[in-house]
């Protein structure tokens, strides 16, 4: 665990540091104001202490800047002339606590404790809201990502079904979240089924459900994807890999908007908009007879095809800073940064992989570097021979 602790007295910082590492805590310490907000961009702390009462930028300025820049650092204000109208102000401004001097130990101690078990729910409940309800953002300002979000807010309030079709890692799924969420149905379930991941045998059961008993497996009735995603989305990923078995079934719903569970004849009314998308050619594989030509014409209705990153690199810089505050947060590290340098060279690279590979790669620099993200660093850890 990291403190800063910030005091123009240098007994009383002293005697912080030996306090508190003698207790097991790593110390960064700080004279003036300057240098405490420095520390705070290059570090991640836990718990930043300051003193009120300093020369140049006081206590209460430097609560404002950490305020506004690392809101959830708990600051604990101390101070040897403490008045009624000082703790208020202090408090009102977003400090967690605040210590009057002479310090005792035992106030210090248990104030950290409470500070730190506050951050650390904090910063669990952002990535939980992070992970199970936001959605990311679609980010890149080139010609390719600017036409694609156009295309996702004209087509996202209607009810046309659509196709995405693009190489593995380009972020169709992305763009089928945005599509229902900016839809008139967003209120209402996104589903997902993706195709590749399902056996063949399986694949019917998972879409349109089953009756109990109607097969071997089948100990409880079990209602299909279409019948989960009532009133809302139903995302087919990877549909090139279904079976034809499978899309002859898939066409009937979109022609009646009615599915029939395995083991029974009753029909049951659907109201859902099927997003689609796929990583091969349906055209060949049309002409392959692999996939039929009525369902492909039924999808179709609006055809987004999503750029390889290849085909974008001019957003290479966005994605970077996008995915380093992301991954940071995640590991709880203090931000990294990257040289202009390393970018370029970064734009260099094929990314056969697309975004996630993009992804991959920025994790595991910010994990194997230091703080500063270089050319060299690029080339040893972005290179598909590294091992």
């Amino acid at each position: 665990m990291k403190i800063l602790v910030v005091d123009d007295e240098k007994s009383i910082r002293n005697t912080m540091k030996n306090i508190l590492e003698y207790e097991g805590y790593e110390v960064i310490l700080a004279e003036k104001g300057e240098d405490a907000l420095a520390a705070a961009e290059a570090n991640n702390f836990d718990v930043i202490f300051c003193d009120i009462k300093m020369p140049e930028m006081d206590g209460i300025e430097i609560l404002d800047k950490l305020q506004e820049k690392h809101p959830e650092i708990p600051v604990i204000m101390i101070s040897g002339h403490g008045t009624i109208d000082a703790v208020v102000e202090c408090i009102k401004k977003g400090a967690y606590d605040f210590i009057e001097k002479p310090l005792d130990l035992n106030r210090i101690l248990i104030t950290i404790r409470n500070a730190t078990e506050k951050t650390e729910l904090v910063r669990e409940t952002k990535t939980l809201k992070r992970k199970v309800s936001k959605i990311p953002d679609m980010v890149g300002d080139s010609d390719a990502m600017v036409k694609i979000k156009d295309l996702v807010d004209r087509i996202a309030p209607t009810e046309a079904r659509v196709l995405i079709t693009g190489s593995n890692g380009t972020g169709k799924e992305l763009v089928a979240r945005w599509i229902h969420e900016k839809s008139l149905r967003a209120a209402a379930p996104f589903v997902e089924v993706n195709c590749a991941a399902i056996p063949g045998e399986l694949i019917e059961s998972e879409l349109f459900g089953h009756e109990k008993g109607s097969f071997t497996s089948a100990v409880r009735q079990h209602k299909g994807k279409f019948e989960q995603a009532q009133g809302g989305t139903l995302f087919l990923d990877e549909i090139g890999d279904m079976s034809l078995s499978a899309q002859a079934k898939v066409l009937r719903v979109l022609q009646e908007n009615k599915v029939t569970r395995i083991g029974s004849d009753k029909d049951i009314s659907v109201n859902v908009r099927v997003v689609v998308a796929t990583n091969k050619n349906l055209r060949l594989e049309i002409e392959r007879g692999n996939f039929r030509e009525d369902l492909y014409h039924r999808l179709s209705v609006i055809i987004v095809h999503m750029p390889t990153l290849a085909e974008r690199k001019s957003d290479i810089p966005l994605l970077a800073d996008y995915f380093m505050k992301q991954i940071c947060m995640d590991y709880n590290y203090a931000k990294r940064k990257i040289t202009d340098e390393a970018l370029v060279e970064m734009q260099k690279y094929p990314w056969t992989g697309n975004i996630r590979e993009f992804r991959n790669a920025l994790e595991r620099l910010i994990i194997l570097c230091d703080k500063v993200i270089g050319v060299e660093d690029v080339k040893q850890y972005v290179n598909p021979l590294f091992s």
